[in-house]
This record gives structure tokens, sequence and C-alpha cells, in this order.
């Protein structure tokens, strides 16, 4: 099927550009901070239309592929880049938002990840500033006046950067974006103060008997103590 220009059109006609770029990444022609050609020059290359080529180029951008940046100048255009837990994130988050993919299953999903990253984390050599980080992240969730939201964000940071400490790319991915996707469930689990307070205590508690295992490279414990903290929190907040 072409369009009234001569070029392929279609539903399936930007899948030629997202090869084309698969290729080019695998023989090392492309790489992270290149700059991909213009709009013109993707449609010429490929015989597709231009409304193809920029089909293709949101969809890059939806799986953290690429940023795009209107206008023109050295900064415009659409360059290359690795955030796949963006992509991951997006894709989860719609299909537990469908139902499809039962929050239950996703909680078991992060046990299963956070307790091998753990245990993979106390043999190796542990990242010393990653340890001080986290450290950090518990004393700004230890503030009594810190506001649920913040502490969730903080929360979500302190989890996924648990799970880098295995040195794993794609289990931190993978972390980031299940974190990402549940996110939401998480928030809306305790909507008071009075549900809140209780639970923060011993959230807080919990962060800390993790981290003091993992500083102590005691991997079992950490893995012991990482999935009871997951699991009573969606047990205690009626997931």
């Amino acid at each position: 099927m072409t369009d009234k220009t001569g070029q392929a059109a279609g539903p399936r006609a930007y899948e030629a550009v997202l090869a084309s770029i698969e290729a080019e990444l695998r023989a090392g022609t492309l790489r992270i901070g290149d700059r991909l050609p213009g709009e013109r020059t993707l449609s010429e290359t490929h015989g597709i239309s231009r409304a193809s080529v920029r089909d293709a180029i949101r969809i890059l951008d939806v799986m953290g592929l690429v940023r795009t940046a209107v206008g023109s100048g050295p900064n415009s255009g659409a360059v290359l880049i690795s955030n796949p837990a963006a992509g991951l994130s997006s894709t989860l988050r719609l299909h537990v938002a469908s139902r499809h993919l039962p929050v239950d299953d996703i909680v078991q999903a992060r046990i299963l990840l956070e307790t091998w990253a753990a245990t993979a984390a106390t043999e190796r050599a542990i990242d010393e500033p990653s340890l001080a980080r986290a450290r950090e992240l518990l004393s700004l969730m230890d503030d009594p006046g810190l506001d649920r939201e913040a502490f969730h964000d903080l929360d979500a940071q302190f989890h996924v950067l648990l799970s880098t400490l295995a040195g794993n790319a794609v289990v931190s991915a993978m972390m980031e974006s299940l974190r990402l996707s549940i996110m939401g469930y998480v928030r809306d689990s305790v909507t008071t103060d009075e549900q809140w307070s209780p639970v923060v205590q011993t959230l807080r508690a919990q962060h800390h008997g993790i981290l003091d295992a993992l500083s102590a490279r005691d991997g079992t414990l950490a893995a012991q103590l990482l999935r009871e903290h997951i699991e009573w929190f969606f047990a205690e907040t009626g997931h």
C-alpha cells in the first residue's frame, strides 16, 4: 500500500525505520548519543511517508530509545539514548491498569528481583557511595514532617538503588519499571494520616534493618527482610 506520494504507507510502515535502527545499533554504526537523520532523509531512505517516520520516532521515544527536541540547531531532532525502564514501566502500567497483569503478580516479581539482588550484592564488592546514598535516603524518610507523596518517592529511589548494588543492568531496569508500574496503587493504599502514621513507623524500621543487613554483607538476612517488608506492606494495606 502506498500513499499519494507513492511512498509506503499503512499501520506497519514505520517498522522499516525501527528495524533499520536496530540493525545499525547491532552493527555499531549507530551509538548512544548519535543523532538520527531528519524526517525527509529517513522517509526517502526507507520509501515511507514522513508521517510513518514520525510514528517510528514517537514509538522510539516511548520505548526510551530517543530524546526529541523541536526547532533547529545542535540540540534539535532525535538523539539516541538508552532508558529501558521508561519503556518497560509505561507498558507495565497500562497492563496493570487493564487488570491483565494482577498487582499480586507484580509484587511477587518484585520480591523475586529484590531478594536476588540483595543476595548477589553481598557476593561482590558493594559500592560504598551507593550505600552512603541509601543511608541519606533513609535519613530523609525519617523526617517526621515528610508528607506521604515525598515518602513514596524516596522509598522508590531506595528500593531501586538497592537493586543496583547487584551490578546487573537488566535487573536494575526491570526493578525500576516494576516500582513505577505500581506506584499509583502504593500511593492510593493509605489515604489518611491516621492510617499512615503506624504504617510509616514500621516501614522506617524495616528499611533500616534491610540496609543494616546489606552493610554487614548478610545477603540471606537482607533478602528475608526485603520479602517480609514487601509482603507486610501489601497485606497491611489490603492488597
